[in-house]
Order: C-alpha cells, then sequence, then structure tokens
C-alpha cells in the first residue's frame, strides 16, 4: 500500500467516514424497552437496549461512534466527486457505490480517500469547522497513524456519527465472516444493514440461532450465530496464533482492491493485514509503511508475518507471508486478494525486509 510520505498532506486534511447505517421500519414489539419475543434470551450482564433519546450534539475532543455500515474517510470535505455520493449518505449504499464506479474511477481515490471505519467504530471529534458545516474531523483511535497521535485522522459527515455512549456489555460480538446482515430483533428477523467483517458490537442476549446485539444510537438488533465470535470485552474475537491470522486473511480471497479499502466490502495491501490483526487483538499501524517501522525485523518469515516493498527506500505494499514461500496480499486496483509465489517478478525486486508483530 501506499507510504506515509504520501500521507503527510493529509495532516492537516483528513478524510470521511462514509458508513452504511441502520434505517428499517420496526413494528412495537421491536423497539427499545418492549417485550423480547418468544425464545428470546438475556444474557447476565449484558447490554440493555435503553429508549432513543436525542443524543447530545458534537463537540470538539469528545468522543462519538459510528452510525453506518462501513465508512470512507477523506482527505477534506471536498474531496468526494458525485459519483461517491451513494458513500456519503445515511444509510450509505456502500454496494451500490462500488458496483457503479469504474476501474477508473475506483483508481482515483487515490488522493482523495485513506481509509474506512465500521459500524460502532469510535472516534475523536478532532474539529467542527464553520466553514464545512455537516462534516466533522475525526481520528480513529482504532486505527494508529504517525498522522495523529489519537488515531486515523479523516473528514465524516456529521450525520454518519452519535454521541449515544455504546451500551455497557459483558461480552461483544465481532463479525468474522466477511459481511453479515444486521437484522431487526423481531420473530421474522428481516435484514436491516449489510456489516463487515471486524464488526463489534455489545451483546444484549440471545434468540435461536442468533445473537442479539446493541447497535450504534441504541437500537436492539440480531447477527447470525454462526456469523460472529462472542467474546468476552477487552478480550479478541478470534485467537493470535499464527494459523489463524493466515486463515483470516485467506478469507478474503477474491475480493476487490478497494484504495483505502479496510472492510469486507473491499481492501487495500495494509486494510487487509491491519484489519486481520485488528481482530486478533494486535493493534498495528494502519499504513504499510508504518507497519514496517514496527513490530521485530527477521531475516526468515514465518506464516503471518508481513512481507513489505520499496522504491527508491519509499515503503508501498505489504503482504502477509503463509508459507511454503507464497505470500497473501491485495495487489492494486483491478486485482484481487490472492496468494502468490514470494518469488513473483514485480515484487521479488523491491522486497524491503519482513516484520513480526507476534512471538
Amino acid at each position: 500500500m501506499r507510504a506515509a510520505v504520501l500521507r503527510s498532506v493529509a495532516l492537516g486534511l483528513g478524510a470521511v467516514l462514509a458508513l452504511a447505517g441502520c434505517a428499517d421500519p420496526e413494528s412495537p414489539s421491536a423497539r427499545p424497552g418492549s417485550t423480547p419475543a418468544a425464545g428470546v434470551r438475556t444474557t447476565p450482564g449484558s447490554a440493555r437496549a435503553s429508549d432513543l433519546r436525542t443524543a447530545a450534539p458534537l463537540t470538539v475532543g469528545g468522543d462519538a461512534w459510528v452510525s453506518v455500515s462501513v465508512a470512507t474517510l477523506w482527505r477534506s470535505p471536498g474531496s468526494p466527486r458525485a459519483i461517491d455520493a451513494p458513500a456519503l449518505e445515511h444509510p450509505a449504499a456502500i454496494g451500490r457505490w462500488l458496483r457503479d464506479m469504474t476501474t477508473g474511477q475506483r483508481r482515483a481515490l487515490n488522493g482523495r480517500a485513506d481509509t474506512q471505519a465500521l459500524l460502532g467504530d469510535r472516534v475523536v471529534v478532532v474539529a467542527l469547522p464553520a466553514g464545512s458545516p455537516g462534516w466533522a474531523r475525526v481520528a480513529v483511535p482504532s486505527q494508529p497513524s504517525p498522522l495523529d497521535g489519537r488515531g486515523y485522522p479523516g473528514w465524516v459527515p456529521r450525520r454518519q456519527l452519535t454521541t449515544r455512549v455504546p451500551a455497557p456489555a459483558a461480552q461483544r460480538a465481532t463479525v468474522v465472516t466477511r459481511l453479515a446482515w444486521l437484522r431487526a430483533d423481531t420473530a421474522r428477523a428481516g435484514r436491516v444493514l449489510r456489516v463487515s467483517f471486524g464488526t463489534d458490537l455489545p451483546v444484549l442476549g440471545r434468540a435461536a440461532g442468533f445473537v442479539r446485539v446493541v447497535a450504534p444510537g441504541g437500537r436492539p438488533r440480531r447477527l447470525a450465530a454462526g456469523a460472529v465470535a462472542v467474546h468476552d470485552a477487552g478480550q479478541p474475537a478470534l485467537p493470535p496464533t499464527r494459523a489463524s491470522l493466515v486463515r483470516t486473511a485467506e478469507l478474503f480471497l477474491g475480493l476487490p482492491y478497494l484504495w483505502a479499502g479496510a472492510s469486507g466490502f473491499g481492501l487495500d495491501c495494509s486494510g487487509l493485514t491491519s484489519l486481520d490483526y485488528r481482530v486478533h487483538g494486535l493493534r498495528i499501524p494502519r499504513d504499510a509503511s508504518p507497519q514496517s517501522q514496527h513490530g521485530t525485523a527477521v531475516a526468515r518469515p514465518r506464516p503471518a508475518d508481513l512481507m513489505f516493498y520499496a522504491t527508491h527506500g519509499t515503503v508501498h505494499h505489504v503482504s502477509m507471508y503463509v508459507g511454503d514461500g507464497r505470500m497473501v496480499h491485495s495487489p492494486h486496483t483491478g486485482q484481487v486478494v490472492q496468494v502468490v509465489a514470494t518469488s513473483t517478478p514485480g515484487y521479488v525486486e523491491e522486497y524491503a525486509g519482513a516484520r513480526r508483530y507476534l512471538p
């Protein structure tokens, strides 16, 4: 992926989180505070879905949470093009946005967008400039970056954030399939919103075949039990082992490359590695160049170690070693996540070393 030097111009600009949100009509029985349907269980110590009071306004220095499925952070409020409008809505039509873009339009995201955040991700509000009404500059703490010590910086439409503090819960449910449907908390469990791998929400309880969760804003929802890992708060969703990291990276085989992509809808090279590590409880920098400067340098990579590639000394790409002289990576626009030999021409000549984040 692109080196941090290519991002330096973003230090004073940031990016916009464009995420898809929940906006389905529900029957009274599905509303917070109502009587659960038959067969629904609440887990002791679980979150509670409370009434939908109006959230407090955004404030500089305060926390907010992404209230839509996947956000794209833009360099400035003026960075999005007409073709990007679906990604800026609430709910955001991420699938339609990606489907409608040509390869050239995808390639032109370079210099406009930098990363993405997921439904429920916490952000820190950095600025609410009067000159850009409707926008907030934020930092994403779950994505370390040398651009801002508070987290990856960017711009997001204010309507895609909520200041409502998530319900406290002893357990969390993290999506561990490429994509999953967030569903209504009703007997029919109708589809509400497609969410990404890595989406992490408080557990409310159980229902037959589902885990009940609380979505940003306070609404109870459901996720298929087979699509999530339920784990104690503060613990990783998946075990931080080499085999699990490699298996997760290969889950995305065939997924189209997306510049700035950090979700199950599309990934760039360091979006793949950072999202994978994140779900395993390992917090690494978001971009390839900073990733190459952390961890421990190793001469012989082992499975799950990261491998870096540079031009004129500037790291621009990262892959994950999977063993037997092969690596998994998301190459560039027009390609898909794939496993190739580490000796593949074009990569072997630019190899700049490997880093280890596991013992």
